[in-house]
């Protein structure tokens, strides 16, 4: 196992110290937890310290590996369960299955033969890194290569370095496009209730020095009545086989104004993201959150409620999209629309 240093996460093999970002403190504080034991990485994702299905799969990975290291006495039977509570952690992003079943090789062989080692999972663990690195790469340019010279695009919640190990998905290929001097322009939908357009896109945009304007939600639809949005981009938290794909709450609503207003709208996720097994979008499963993200808004300064305390609310973290309403999925394999589905069994 190597060290690193991310924007959101970061390890230190020597001191066995591993990192990451509280994102709950964003924009105004940059505030670091230790990750002593797997209950802590728990606590972080339900919290939302650790958040973006990307970095959600990487974070957990890293988790089951210290804690492999720091107690080689641990019995098979041990590891199994720990990996299972982190497994479970969070039930929408598909990442986080992805990348704990990678570090249990369930695809390597008979369970016996398994590799329990800390060795063994620092290998996997970097190969999920590095492989989440690569596929951010990919997907930046394949996106990219869309973008048209000064476009403004909207997106919605944080798909960037804050929410994966690498350059980003949606937010990616904003940073590509930018990099290759396509004067573009950001709308960034704030995202309520948990504001991660506003606190965290925002934070990268201004750390790139890409050119935005932040809205809240409910100001979309009047930007692409009036030719102001040319294009939108948002990320995925799961991509079922047919297309139809989750992500956080709204983006059903943002897909459903682009195609009213014909404007391309396109999913950018890797193949991580991508669940076979998963058959349309009815089969994803919605996480339902708390009652007090929607009665007020929290950050950097606390909890601010303004609805009574005792008001009945409806959470959803995520909503489903349906790929009638795609213009085109853009993964690290390439850039696929409503005829190319097929290759995502591939």
């Amino acid at each position: 196992m190597e060290s690193f240093n991310y924007l959101s996460i970061r390890y230190n093999k020597d001191e066995k110290k591993l990192q990451i970002l509280d994102q709950r403190k964003l924009p105004d504080i940059e505030e670091w937890l230790v990750c002593e034991k797997p209950e802590d990485m728990i606590t972080f994702i339900k919290q939302l310290s650790v958040r973006g299905a990307p970095l959600i799969g990487v974070a957990a990975s890293m988790s089951l590996y210290n804690h492999i290291l720091y107690n080689p006495q641990l019995t098979k039977e041990e590891i199994v369960k720990v990996s299972q509570e982190l497994r479970e952690s969070r039930p929408t992003a598909v990442n986080l299955m992805f990348a704990i079943d990678e570090m249990m090789q369930l695809k390597e062989g008979n369970v016996e033969n398994r590799d329990y080692s800390a060795t063994r999972f620092g290998e996997i663990a970097m190969r999920i890194i590095r492989n989440e690195v690569d596929m951010c790469d990919k997907m930046s340019k394949f996106g990219a290569s869309l973008i048209q010279p000064g476009e403004s695009i909207l997106t919605h919640c944080n798909t960037g370095s804050v929410a994966t190990v690498g350059a980003g998905t949606a937010l990616g290929v904003i940073r590509e496009a930018h990099k290759q001097g396509k004067n573009i322009h950001v709308y960034v939908d704030e995202t309520r209730p948990l504001l991660q357009g506003g606190r965290l896109t925002t934070y990268e945009l201004e750390r790139e020095g890409i050119p935005y304007t932040l809205i809240c939600d409910n100001m979309a639809a009047c930007l692409m009545r009036d030719g102001k949005i040319q294009r939108v981009l948002v990320g995925a938290d799961r991509i079922a086989a047919n297309g139809d794909f989750a992500n956080k709450i709204g983006t059903y609503s943002v897909a459903v104004l682009a195609n009213h207003h014909n404007i391309p709208f396109h999913c950018v996720a890797p193949m991580s993201t991508v669940d076979i097994k998963c058959l349309t979008g009815k089969d994803i499963p919605i996480e339902e959150r708390s009652q007090t993200e929607v009665q007020g808004a929290s950050g950097a300064f606390g909890q601010v409620r303004w609805a009574p305390k005792n008001s009945k609310t409806f959470n959803p973290a995520f909503d489903v999209t349906p790929m009638t309403l795609v213009t085109s999925i853009i993964l690290d394999t390439g850039i696929l629309t409503k005829n190319d589905l097929n290759k995502l069994s591939e």
